[in-house]
């Protein structure tokens, strides 16, 4: 079958984003499907084509996948209203690009969840090829979480929504508590798909921790990072209000490690560097291969998100796989479907949301017991090689599409 996929984010692993797109579609050429990937352009994508001016886009193969970039350039610094526009513009000409290219089946995935409109734009045009929608985030129950007051908005993003769940043939969601949430809005009986991120097993892999070169970090340091976006929803204060606190104790040895960037970032360098908190240092976005020698050389990974009930169960962050599949500890500081792993396997520690002196005290037993945090990073690879091997999961999401496909 061709599949017509439809991704704002694309980016592969020359790049430093998530790239749950590409690998699933690498997966769908080795079972000998064929797959034309529509994305928009953004610095960390990795992607170079040539530009076609005819088209106004750059088009060509990427490692058997035929890519479609629209120039339409995103930026998570960017304002709401200017992401709007952009993802509706992007909505728009993916749309249009639908009702001429040749299909047998339309993939869309968000985030933003806009990426759905040419799926239910081909329903509503009677081209009667299966649709199937990918979802990462709840709409609107995270905006609204988050603080989003307007009531058209959140009206829009809510028939929208519907729209999508009802005009797909299928939906794949990316966490249990998503699973749920499509389940509620959606047709009785809708084929609805578990498929979390995974785990990159030959990518991320546990690493010497003696070989880590970062400026600011000295050779008898313990290090925790966070590799990921630096917005709103990720909560980030949390650890440099931990931070604080580990400096008032005078625990200079637990160094803070920021990887990545986005609309907060500045505020909280500014921060850090107000309160003089010297442990915690930032560093720009990284391409995918030099983040997996970073992050295998860690001691642990903070997995930390806004204390938001709707992110408990509502989403599947790729850092925590990636933490996994390097044989991390990670530190959880929210409820949910991940502490719930954590606890379960013991590769980690759950600490509560907002609790700076409990996050502190958790990174000081870490970094005070090497022969714990080993058995822990020990069971969080057997976790990412049992149960979230990509090559696995995107063995199901291939099944599912061709199932769909096939009208079964």
């Amino acid at each position: 079958m061709k599949v017509l996929y439809f991704h704002q984010h694309f980016g592969t692993p020359q790049g430093a984003t998530g790239t749950r797109s590409y690998e699933f579609a690498r997966a769908l050429i080795a079972r000998g499907h064929r797959v034309t990937m529509v994305c928009g352009a953004h610095a960390l994508s990795g992607v170079t084509l040539p530009f076609d001016a005819r088209r106004n886009w750059w088009r060509g193969p990427v490692d058997g996948i035929d890519v479609v970039t629209l120039p339409l350039a995103y930026s998570n610094r960017a304002g709401l209203g200017r992401r709007t526009w952009l993802f509706l513009r992007f909505a728009w000409r993916s749309a249009l690009l639908a009702w001429r290219e040749d299909y047998d089946l339309l993939f869309a995935t968000s985030t933003p969840l806009t990426a759905g409109i040419p799926g239910v734009a081909m329903k509503l045009l009677g081209r009667g090829k299966p649709f199937v929608f990918e979802v990462r985030d709840l709409w609107p129950e995270l905006p609204r979480a988050l603080g989003m007051k307007n009531p058209l908005a959140l009206g829009g993003m809510s028939a929208l929504e519907w729209l999508c769940y009802r005009a797909s043939d299928a939906c794949i969601g990316l966490s249990p508590g998503i699973v749920a949430g499509i389940r509620r809005r959606a047709k009785r009986d809708h084929p609805i798909a578990l498929v979390p991120n995974g785990a990159d097993l030959d990518v991320f892999r546990p690493g010497r921790r003696e070989d880590l070169r970062l400026e600011g970090v000295a050779p008898g340091d313990f290090v925790a990072g966070f590799t990921g976006a630096h917005g709103v929803a990720n909560g980030l204060d949390a650890v440099l209000d931990a931070a604080a606190v580990l400096q008032a104790q005078g625990r200079r040895d637990i160094k803070l490690v920021f990887i990545g960037d986005g609309g907060v970032k500045d505020r909280l360098v500014g921060r850090a560097r107000r309160e003089s908190l010297d442990n915690c240092l930032f560093f720009p976005p990284m391409k995918k291969t030099r983040l997996a020698e970073v992050t295998g050389r860690l001691d642990c990974g903070l997995m930390i998100l806004a204390n938001v009930p709707a992110f408990y169960y509502g989403t599947s962050p790729n850092k925590f796989f990636d933490y996994l599949a390097a044989g991390l500890p990670v530190v959880n500081n929210y409820p949910g479907w991940l502490a719930d792993l954590i606890n379960r396997t013991g590769c980690g520690v759950v600490v509560a949301p907002d609790d700076a002196a409990a996050f502190a005290a958790a990174l000081v037993a870490l970094a005070d017991a090497p022969g714990c945090r080993r058995e822990m990073g020990e069971r969080a690879r057997q976790l990412a090689e049992r149960e979230f091997a990509r090559e696995k999961l995107a063995g199901e999401f291939v099944d599912f599409l061709t199932r769909t496909c096939a009208g079964g």
